[in-house]
């Protein structure tokens, strides 16, 4: 699965979709074990397993792509540091918090769930889309990088897990869960495409990033609607008996926060590639007709 994603600006394009021969059966295989031992998921395993493994692949290839800028080295030894020490005290706070259940509804009467949703992307956006030195690393960076990490939106699968078992209401989980999947299904075969570089690769990349946003904007607005609290306008049959509860609280809390991070880094490369292109093919024609 590394190598997939460190590798996917190499690939043929035509040979992305083929990676849903062992996407699609892998996520089936996870999801029916994640339903018939559900001590692995309950225990949190699980979740530290997955946050381990993009946290080395983020630290890996913010640095793989340093290297490819002409930043000297203690720049970006300085870049590297800032950003993965911020990166590991947001998550470690995030756990904590999870942990000892400070995101139950009865813990605080001020919910905080909402605010480690939408505070990191409130202050992290305008921050990561005007840094020049951000700029550097995107444009040095393969822009099928951003796309194929996220793979690991196909362990939202436990919340069709969930519903399965009847501890997530349907109302939240199916559109939550399929869209994850869907777009953790699609990450590597639209990385695998825009490594071709053209217009239209990066205009279905561009896409691919709005599809999971959408999914994001439409599971955090029902999870509001359904969760006890002032937000709440829908009472479901089967109450969410894992809202605001460790480990599953860390989706909300920390991977859909990241995840829009991630989202809004790859639309930015997309544009600013887009952008290049045009100026290249501008001063090509004004070479021509000059």
């Amino acid at each position: 699965m590394t190598a997939a994603i460190l590798r996917a600006d190499t690939a043929p394009p035509r040979r992305g979709w083929h990676s849903l021969l062992w996407s699609i059966p892998l996520t089936a295989l996870w999801a029916d074990l994640t339903y018939n031992f559900p001590i692995v998921s309950a225990s949190g395993v699980q979740i530290v397993a997955v946050r381990i493994f993009i946290h080395v692949l983020v630290a890996l290839g913010l640095w793989l792509a340093l290297e490819r800028t002409d930043l000297t080295p203690g720049q970006r030894r300085s870049f590297w540091l800032a950003v993965l020490i911020l990166y590991t005290l947001w998550l470690a706070v995030i756990w904590s918090w999870a942990i000892n259940g400070v995101f139950l509804s009865r813990v605080s009467p001020v919910p905080l769930l909402p605010l480690a949703i939408f505070l990191p992307v409130i202050i992290g956006t305008p921050i990561l889309l005007v840094s020049r030195r951000m700029g550097q690393v995107l444009d040095a960076m393969p822009a099928s990088w951003l796309i194929a990490l996220q793979l690991y939106r196909v362990f939202g699968s436990v919340f069709l897990v969930g519903w399965a078992r009847n501890v997530i209401p349907g109302v939240f989980a199916l559109p939550a869960g399929i869209g994850d999947v869907i777009t953790g299904l699609l990450a590597v075969p639209f990385a695998i495409s825009v490594a071709a570089d053209t217009p239209e690769a990066r205009s279905a990349a561009i896409g691919w990033n709005v599809f999971g946003l959408f999914d994001f904007a439409v599971a955090v607005s029902i999870g509001l609607m359904i969760a006890p609290g002032p937000f709440q306008l829908i009472v479901p049959s089967i109450p969410n008996a894992t809202a605001g509860m460790y480990p599953n609280v860390m989706i909300p809390a920390f991977a859909v926060p990241s995840s829009i991070l991630l989202h809004a880094l790859s639309l930015r490369q997309l544009r600013r590639r887009n952008y290049s292109q045009r100026l290249l093919a501008a001063a090509s024609t004004h070479r021509q007709t000059g």
